[in-house]
């Protein structure tokens, strides 16, 4: 395979790829010598310089009277590889969501370890909800993701105006923290006693946001109208019971 094969597989292809190396080999020449060099229209180099430039691997700079076309450094290709990963890192939950919900599917999501903990707990507000009904386990929590994470992401959840209806156990509160606060957008419930919470949850759209013990350690979501109909079902009939703090 071939260097312009290889150019193409990453999206440099047609006329682009020919441009983009004979804008290399030049090292700074105008659109007309370009085009020249790369046997083409000068119009039709002109808009193909103008893609690559928008790609970010050329760019366009004015040399006294002449306007001259450089190849970026080819390190740039990996900059641009790395920013589409890190793109479809973010859409692919989005859209495999999407993909089952068409198909009636459920879709579950483990992520194991503290980083797969942060990981399903930001999903709960990267939608457009703006309430979540939660359970806390306060005791686990401050073990992993820590107390720290978990400020963060309240501080992030207020900022975007998400509403935060909790559930706790008070003989699991290890520090009396996170009380309800119109400004931080959090209304707390104390649980009957004889109801330990020992898992955190969340439940926010058609979703389930599952965070496990440290002892554990994973954070799972899951994807599922049914479900969380059913886990809205059950919040709202211990969110009765409880006590207003």
């Amino acid at each position: 395979m071939d260097i312009e094969e290889k150019l193409a597989r990453i999206g440099i292809t047609g006329t682009l790829h020919r441009l983009y190396l004979t804008t290399i080999n030049l090292g700074g020449a105008s659109i007309s010598d370009v085009a020249a060099k790369a046997g083409m229209a000068r119009t039709t180099a002109h808009d193909g310089l103008l893609k690559l430039e928008a790609e970010g691997l050329v760019e366009f700079v004015e040399r006294g009277k002449r306007r001259l076309v450089l190849a970026r450094e080819p390190g740039v290709l990996l900059e641009r590889a790395e920013s589409r990963r890190q793109m479809l890192d973010e859409m692919m939950p989005i859209l495999r969501s999407m993909y089952h919900h068409e198909r009636g599917q459920p879709n579950v999501r483990f992520h194991p370890g503290r980083e797969g903990i942060m990981t399903a707990l930001w999903d709960t507000i990267a939608g457009e909800e703006k309430v979540l009904r939660a359970t806390f386990s306060m005791k686990e929590l401050m073990v992993e993701p820590g107390l720290d994470e978990i400020e963060r992401y309240f501080e992030e959840r207020a900022r975007r105006g998400v509403w935060l209806h909790v559930i706790r156990s008070e003989a699991n509160d290890l520090e009396p923290i996170w009380p309800s606060s119109d400004t931080w957008l959090r209304k707390l419930r104390y649980a009957p006693p004889e109801y330990a919470l020992a898992m955190t949850t969340l439940i926010y759209g058609n979703k389930v946001c599952l965070i496990s013990s440290a002892r554990e350690s994973y954070g799972m979501v899951i994807d599922s109208a049914e479900f969380a109909a059913f886990q809205t079902a059950m919040f709202d009939a211990m969110w009765a019971l409880s006590r207003e703090v």
